[in-house]
């Protein structure tokens, strides 16, 4: 393992900087383009993305790089549908869930919401956003668990307030359950924005005292919550924090990342 792991003091394993921008998922284009309102919503920049056995994986590396460029509708466009792939997998019916995103919303109201969802972000901080994405500027079908990715990747440039924005999924809640960073009430979804902003103030926390990116506590995290959710359920997880992403004949049949 050498440098690829940090092992907390508490016990659970902290990937390096290479391993959680690793983590990848297999996606298949072709059950997402008649899903979209065009095909200019589809980031051009997923078809580079490396084949790994019978399906293309995007990382987290690769998500990122699109956000650079949002600011613009086009590439606000682009970045939700990124962080959705990502967070899919290949299962149809996963990705048919994502895609009640554009067929129940207007994109008049899909490119305001994003966009007001996104400037808070830049200028308010992360806490603010999920608040306008959970609230004022919600868009139907686009829970936190999946909003939640689209201001984590966002949130790699420069924002707003002391905190940058963190993905909180079910099976990251079912780790702070287990370490016991939050108590037994903690919900498994429907986050309200306090407890989003109790969520990075703990991981940043976490964090600091390791001398990490809070990404890669969220990484951490996500892992041992995965640990859980796959039992029984082969095939469950494509990343491991102590080697990151699996090799390519592990890929087929694996779980999204987060749900």
């Amino acid at each position: 393992m050498g440098d690829e792991l940090n092992m907390a003091s508490d016990g659970f394993p902290v990937p390096d900087l290479a391993a959680m921008l690793g983590q990848a998922v297999p996606f298949d284009r072709s059950r997402w383009m008649p899903l979209l309102p065009d095909a200019t919503w589809w980031p051009t920049g997923l078809d580079d993305c490396p084949q790994a056995g019978h399906w293309p994986r995007v990382d987290r590396r690769a998500v990122f790089s699109l956000a650079r460029r949002a600011g613009t509708v086009e590439a606000n466009r682009q970045l939700l549908v990124a962080a959705l792939v990502w967070g899919s997998g290949t299962k149809a019916r996963e990705v048919k869930r994502r895609g009640r995103i554009f067929a129940r919303n207007s994109v008049a109201e899909l490119d305001a919401r994003l966009g007001s969802a996104l400037t808070a972000l830049r200028e308010e901080g992360a806490a603010a956003a999920y608040r306008a994405f959970n609230n004022d500027h919600r868009i139907p079908y686009l829970g936190p668990a999946f909003f939640s990715k689209v201001l984590y990747f966002a949130g790699d440039g420069a924002v707003a307030g002391p905190h940058r924005p963190l993905i909180l999924d079910r099976v990251v809640s079912m780790a702070l359950r287990r370490l016991r960073i939050v108590d037994g009430s903690w919900p498994l979804w429907g986050w309200t924005s306090s407890q989003y902003a109790q969520y990075l103030g703990a991981v940043h926390d976490l964090a600091q005292e390791r001398s990490v990116r809070p990404d890669r506590i969220e990484a951490a995290l996500f892992h041992l919550g995965s640990r859980d959710t796959r039992k029984g359920r082969p095939g469950a997880a494509c990343w491991s924090p102590a080697v990151g992403p699996v090799p390519a004949a592990r890929v087929r049949g694996c779980r999204a990342a987060g749900q």
